[in-house]
């Protein structure tokens, strides 16, 4: 099923924040205007934990792909702060023009494209099978009920495009009635000892992780990468060792 496009694009400010809804109440995106590269939201932020999985000194030039590119927050952080190549797949044509125009998207060159088209088609495409280390998965509708692509068919898309040792982030809803599935879904794809999730944030998002070869980094090792990932980009990095789970243990 192809995924409707937002009905309607709206901004809001609010503390030196500017956000983006799609025709409802639901934040699908946010810059802090006086730090554009600042992760403001508390589940994009987990969403960059596949790090703890990679060293950090691997990250710079490695790809990044973001698909619903939302307010680019994903984009922005992997292109200026880790020096990544990036691609964002975006459906609407005017969130990615707002994005350009209203939360500080980077012009598009060498190390940043942004593609034009429905995700779950173009994550078919064989430029990108086996081409991606890290890949962000934020696709909802203006109603943000559920992911608008959620399928064992999809995730395995997914898995079809990362390197060896890369990693999927998704965003769900961990008190939606669709979580299970969704995990479930995911498991089958990737294989539940592939499969790590967080607690929900406040709000309910739910990130979970997805490698494409499953490992068990040690509790040492992930600590002493968490410590390089606060040193060097200022995520809370700690906190997400303890709260980041393996679904099969």
């Amino acid at each position: 099923m192809k995924p409707a496009a937002p009905s309607d694009i709206n901004l809001s400010e609010s503390g030196g924040v500017r956000y983006l809804h799609f025709g409802s109440e639901w934040v699908q995106g946010a810059m802090r205007i006086d730090a554009p590269l600042e992760l403001h939201l508390e589940y994009i932020r987990r969403m960059m934990a596949w790090l703890l999985f990679m060293a950090p000194e691997s990250v710079k030039g490695r790809h990044a792909m973001q698909l619903g590119l939302g307010a680019g927050a994903i984009t922005r952080f992997c292109h200026g702060m880790l020096g990544m190549r990036c691609t964002a797949v975006e459906l609407d044509a005017r969130v990615a023009d707002v994005c350009r125009m209203w939360f500080k998207l980077p012009a598009e060159g060498s190390r940043l494209r942004v593609v034009m088209g429905d995700a779950a088609q173009e994550i078919q495409r064989q430029e990108w099978q086996g081409a991606v280390d890290a890949l962000a998965v934020d696709l909802y509708d203006g109603q943000a009920t559920a992911p608008v692509v959620d399928t064992p068919a999809f995730y395995a898309d997914c898995r079809r495009m990362l390197t060896d040792d890369g990693i999927m982030a998704v965003n769900l809803f961990g008190r939606s009635e669709n979580f299970e599935h969704s995990v479930a879904h995911i498991g089958a794809a990737f294989g539940e000892r592939a499969v790590w999730l967080f607690k929900p944030t406040r709000e309910g998002n739910t990130v979970v992780l997805a490698q494409r070869t499953p490992s068990r980094p040690g509790r040492a090792l992930l600590l002493e990468r968490a410590r390089q990932i606060e040193a060097c980009w200022h995520l809370p990095a700690s906190r997400w060792t303890a709260i980041l789970k393996p679904l099969q243990r």
